[in-house]
C-alpha cells in the first residue's frame, strides 16, 4: 500500500497564491518577484469613496458671540433666552434698533438672593452710564449671570453679572444710552 504525499499539490497551490497576490503575478521565481517588487513602484487605486469628514460647527459670524463674552457698550438685536439654553447673541450697531445695551459687568457672589445682588448692582451702575438715575430714566433694567463659580470656595465673587438696559416702555432702542 502506497501512501500519496499531497505536498507536491499543495505547494503548487500555495505558490500560485502567493504569486496573484503580489503584483508581479506572472512571475513564479520568488527571488525575482521579491527585486521586482521592490524595484517597481506601485500605485493603488482606490475605487471606494473617500473617506467622510464631519463638518466642524459653524464658526460664529463676526457679529455673532457668546453671551458670556458681551462687553460694555455692545448692544443686541434680542436679549438671549438663557434658561432655554441660548449661547450666542448677534451684536448691532448701537445706532439701529437693538433690544438691549450692556452697561455694566461686575462681580458677584452666589447666594440664595441672587437675583436681589443682580438688581442692587445694575441699579447702581446705570448713573454712570445713563447719566440719570434708574428710577427716573426711560431705561428698564435686565441682567445675563455669568456663573463661572469653583465648587472649592477659593473665589469669592465667582460670577459675573452683565447689566442690560431696554426700553422701560418695550419699544425697540435706537440710540445708545451712553452719556
Amino acid at each position: 500500500m502506497r501512501i500519496r504525499s499531497h505536498r507536491l499539490p499543495l505547494c503548487a497551490c500555495t505558490i500560485a497564491s502567493l504569486a496573484a497576490c503580489g503584483p508581479v503575478a506572472t512571475d513564479t521565481s520568488i527571488g525575482r518577484t521579491m527585486a521586482t517588487t521592490m524595484a517597481t513602484p506601485t500605485s493603488a487605486v482606490s475605487t471606494s469613496p473617500p473617506p467622510t469628514i464631519a463638518a466642524p460647527p459653524m464658526p460664529l459670524t463676526p457679529d455673532t458671540h457668546k453671551w458670556v463674552d458681551l462687553q460694555i457698550g455692545d448692544c443686541i438685536a434680542d436679549v438671549p433666552a438663557v434658561d432655554l439654553g441660548e449661547v450666542s447673541v448677534a451684536i448691532v450697531d448701537c445706532a439701529t434698533t437693538h433690544a438691549a445695551e450692556v452697561y455694566l459687568r461686575a462681580p458677584v457672589e452666589v447666594n440664595a438672593a441672587i437675583a436681589d445682588v443682580a438688581n442692587r448692582v445694575c441699579a447702581a451702575g446705570v448713573p454712570d452710564y445713563t447719566g440719570r438715575p434708574a428710577d427716573s430714566s426711560p431705561y428698564s433694567v435686565t441682567y445675563l449671570i455669568d456663573s463661572g463659580q469653583d465648587r472649592t470656595s477659593n473665589n469669592p465673587l465667582p460670577s459675573t453679572v452683565i447689566c442690560l438696559l431696554q426700553s422701560a416702555n418695550g419699544q425697540a432702542l435706537t440710540a445708545s444710552a451712553r452719556r
